[in-house]
């Protein structure tokens, strides 16, 4: 499987001339494109910087073949294309051609106790990768590589380091990072790096691809 890094929560998984596209939100001005060459979408929640609605909506309308996978409120984001639309909750397995797909989490991360909960479905595909979307819940199963946020009205480094010993990845690539500039992205991998003892989580540049 060849991953490739975008823009913030976007990542491509490709196999065997099949593309699932993750998280196609505001930040990745290439989601259009992306999605007119991709098989299926996996949406984590319905946030605007994982979901751009305008970009899914052109996506579904250029290409007859795609399909939406995300948790129920992602349905309203989907216009005329409703059809197209699976609803996932945690808990499931499933399949998208040549891969295997697998259903986490259920709740996005706490910003604060006044803020209403919101679904977060985490996915773990082909047994190997795992985006967590907007959360530190543990999959409770083995990961070899791990999609690790780090920037975020929700995130914590102190929270993301027990996050990254619970999990214990061969490998952490930096996801939801633009809210932090080149040096704080640096800084938040340097502590999480320093402390947590398990797999450095390291960075990969916008279109860098690696062989997972």
């Amino acid at each position: 499987m060849i991953l490739t890094k975008f823009n913030h929560a976007t990542v491509r998984f490709e196999k065997e001339g099949v593309s699932l596209v993750s998280d196609p939100g505001t930040a990745t001005p290439e989601s259009v494109e992306l999605l007119s060459a991709a098989t299926a979408v996996l949406v984590t929640h319905e946030h605007f910087d994982h979901c751009d609605a305008d970009a899914l909506r052109a996506g579904l309308a250029g290409n007859p073949h795609l399909r939406v996978y995300g948790p129920t409120s992602v349905a309203e984001l989907v216009g005329d294309h409703v059809d197209r639309f699976t609803e996932v909750t945690p808990g499931q397995r499933f399949t998208i051609g040549p891969f295997a797909i697998e259903t986490f989490g259920g709740v996005h991360a706490a910003i604060h106790t006044d803020m209403p909960e919101m679904a977060n479905v985490s996915y773990l595909i082909d047994g190997k990768v795992y985006h967590p979307g907007d959360s530190y819940e543990l999959p409770g199963v083995p990961v070899e590589t791990l999609l690790m946020p780090t920037s975020g009205p929700w995130t914590s480094v102190r929270q993301g380091i027990d996050f990254l010993r619970g999990i214990d990845p061969t490998r952490a690539y930096q996801i939801h990072e633009l809210e932090l500039s080149e040096a704080g992205q640096e800084y938040a991998m340097y502590f999480l790096n320093l402390v947590a003892g398990v797999a450095p989580v390291v960075k990969l540049a916008v279109g860098d691809s690696v062989e997972v």
